[in-house]
């Protein structure tokens, strides 16, 4: 009888042992899906090169078109596009879509966030709080007047300031492609940051005029993120894809 009793205990350790092994590996496997979070006055299309170089390299990847007219929406959009993958995800969000992934990322499915020079903002915050204040001596956007309760840059001023290392075409295109950015979403505040409970990376663009190089670094080490710092204009992701995707591989290789 002791013997049967010993045996049953053997093997139950065994088992409990091997499934704690499988989760384990499974927390430590790369995360094959990545969902890509545009910001302000761009739609998803940036991406573009991002998103050839992942999938050459064997990721799932979805582009969320967030309409950027309210927080609610924007995380609405973009945690239906996490719920319709299998298995984790790294979520990643350029510009404004740093406050939709930092919003959308307490998602279970979630396991990083990637902010691309982005804003990363904390608990109660919103773009229109952390570009109240700029230091001394920073780029000022050339945003003009709300119309309607949406924003545009100055098409004459958007290369210079959004994409001054994207080829004059494209940059051009951009300009003319505007996507109307709402009021309503700069003033969506963050109830929960996922960087405070996710791992977070972090892309500074060193050259950007639109969010100052030095509040990123600044948000970047607020959220303990993993910080890799290239030569680039907020259009980061459009002019150098490469570095971005290092990022976000990087992230979806780290262990849980």
């Amino acid at each position: 009888m002791l013997k049967n009793i010993l045996l049953a205990a053997a093997a139950s350790i065994a088992v409990a042992a091997t499934g704690t092994s499988i989760a384990s590996a499974q927390n430590d496997a790369a995360v094959k899906n990545i969902v890509l979070v545009h910001g302000g006055f761009v739609d998803g299309s940036g991406w573009k090169g991002v998103y050839d170089i992942l999938k050459k390299d064997g990721y799932t990847v979805s582009i969320v078109q967030n309409p950027t007219t309210s927080l609610a929406d924007d995380v609405a959009v973009t945690r239906r596009a996490i719920d319709q993958l299998d298995g984790p995800v790294v979520l990643v969000g350029h510009s404004y879509g740093g406050v939709v992934v930092s919003e959308a990322g307490t998602n279970e499915k979630v396991r990083s966030v990637v902010y691309i020079a982005a804003f990363a903002p904390d608990k109660g915050e919103s773009v229109s709080s952390l570009i109240a204040n700029p230091p001394e001596g920073a780029s000022v956007p050339p945003i003009l007047p709300p119309v309607d309760g949406f924003l545009f840059l100055d098409k004459a001023k958007f290369a210079a300031s959004f994409a001054a290392d994207v080829d004059p075409e494209t940059a051009a295109f951009m300009a003319d492609s505007q996507v109307p950015w709402g009021v309503e979403a700069l003033a969506g505040a963050v109830t929960e940051p996922a960087w405070k409970v996710k791992p977070s990376f972090y892309l500074v663009a060193s050259d950007d005029h639109m969010i100052p190089p030095p509040a990123q670094r600044l948000m970047a080490k607020r959220a303990g993120a993993t910080v890799t710092e290239v030569p680039g204009s907020h259009a980061v992701y459009v002019s150098n894809p490469q570095a971005v995707a290092d990022v976000i591989e990087k992230a979806a290789k780290a262990k849980k």
